[in-house]
């Protein structure tokens, strides 16, 4: 089945895709180039949920804000389509959804996102679409006293680390505020923590993790036998936890008819194609690129629309993909800024700060959804 409008003289592209970088490559082209091409976004999900701030839920600070899908894409012109991606079809140019649909494209973007997978049965696996119903209990078993040993477990292949230093200091500030005795380890893979910062940051992310008592373990790769029960390499170590809150590991899409890297992630070029492939661009957690960041997702987005604009004879040069990073890491207490330039998958200029002028601008570090949200809040009443 083809549900295709009649052709048209306009370059079609196809997202797929609901979050933000696909929002972003959507606004990037309507700036770019929207009078020479039509936007087709596929999303299995209705809406878009700024979901960065809903480590907060758990600790009543409120949490992510959502967007319903259909009116942003009325409101910048594009066609949403609530529906899966399923294949591509590369010789014809086109993609099979689960609905059974058939779409054609000129120029596609994937923005899939990666699939979250539990790596401990016996841990709670963080999700940040139901963190509090998750950990509402915990922190309520906090703030009454009844838990005393708190264990924060990084997997050995970790997913983006920020919310795991997050979620351990603001169980630290809100047994402080109680006054009640909670030990809380942090047990992580990596070298320091947040090292994929690099080591301005890190080593400031170190300093506060100490200044709230949580101990951390790093170059520690852990198993969970048993519910309560942490097993550490090297070393042969053990450890006790009333409770242990874990990352997932991430997965990428594994889409039918695209070349997969690792895991399932999709390899993308310096201008975000998806390699050996022409027309097909991916941005997010679905590629290959080892930080998972909204920052970094919003400016693949970017740079795959002006790939695709200068395809549809937009007059733009396109640039290359030169990662760096805005973010905000929340405490419960004052929150802390963190900015790195990337190479190697690793920071090499970065600093921690609590000066809010390093703070990215807007809800986002990403040039067009940043703004383009910030309207929205202030239309809805939000800010």
């Amino acid at each position: 089945m083809t549900t295709d409008p009649a052709p048209s003289a306009q370059f079609k592209v196809l997202i797929a895709g609901g979050g933000v970088a696909a929002l972003e490559a959507a606004l990037a082209l309507r700036d770019l180039a929207a009078d020479r091409l039509t936007v087709k976004l596929i999303s299995a999900r209705p809406e878009f949920a700024y979901r960065p701030m809903s480590v907060q839920e758990p600790f009543s600070f409120g949490g992510a804000e959502r967007y319903p899908l259909q009116e942003i894409a009325a409101d910048i012109g594009i066609e949403l389509v609530e529906d899966k991606l399923e294949s591509v079809d590369v010789a014809s140019a086109s993609i099979h959804t689960a609905s059974g649909a058939d779409y054609s494209y000129d120029a596609m973007l994937l923005a899939l996102g990666a699939r979250v997978r539990p790596r401990y049965e016996h841990a709670t696996t963080i999700d940040d679409r139901r963190l509090d119903d998750q950990l509402h209990g915990l922190i309520q078993d906090i703030e009454d006293g009844y838990l005393k040993r708190l264990a924060f477990v990084v997997p050995p292949r970790m997913a983006w680390p920020l919310p795991i230093y997050e979620l351990a200091l603001m169980s630290a500030q809100r047994a402080y505020d109680m006054n009640v005795e909670v030990s809380i380890t942090v047990l992580t893979p990596e070298e320091k923590p947040l090292a994929v910062f690099g080591s301005g940051a890190s080593d400031g992310v170190s300093a506060l993790l100490a200044e709230n008592r949580i101990e951390v373990f790093t170059s520690a790769y852990c198993e969970i036998p048993s519910p309560g029960h942490i097993e550490v390499a090297p070393g042969d170590r053990k450890f006790d936890a009333d409770r242990i809150v874990a990352l997932p590991e991430l997965d990428g899409p594994s889409v039918p008819g695209l070349p997969a890297a690792e895991h399932g992630f999709i390899p993308i070029d310096a201008h975000c194609r998806v390699r050996g492939l022409e027309h097909v661009y991916a941005a997010g957690d679905a590629t290959a690129f080892a930080i998972k960041h909204g920052g970094i997702a919003a400016h693949q987005a970017d740079v795959a629309a002006q790939a695709i604009a200068a395809s549809a004879g937009a007059p733009v040069q396109p640039e290359e993909f030169h990662p760096s990073i805005s973010g905000i890491l929340l405490t419960g207490a004052k929150p802390r800024y963190l900015r790195a330039e990337i190479t190697g998958g690793h920071g090499f200029s970065s600093a921690m700060s609590d000066d809010p002028s390093l703070a990215p601008s807007g809800k986002i570090a990403a040039k067009y959804l940043a703004p383009y949200l910030e309207q929205w809040d202030r239309a809805a009443g939000r800010s």
